[in-house]
């Protein structure tokens, strides 16, 4: 089994009922935490994740 398929699965703390996304790894791999068994898993290199999640934190994306 690959490496990074072990490593465990994070969701932020402040999110309930499953609506949320998850990260693995070193951040470099997402996925929808409504559907974990068959949904869809992105990659990212992680520099490009990290300053994704910096944005997001400082409130950049906000609209």
């Amino acid at each position: 089994m690959d490496q990074t398929r072990r490593r465990p699965w994070r969701k932020s703390s402040y999110t309930g009922n499953d609506n949320c996304v998850e990260l693995c790894g070193s951040l470099d791999r997402v996925r929808d935490s409504k559907q974990r068994d068959n949904g869809p898993e992105l990659m990212f290199p992680p520099r490009v994740l990290a300053a994704f999640l910096a944005a997001v934190k400082t409130g950049r994306l906000d609209g």
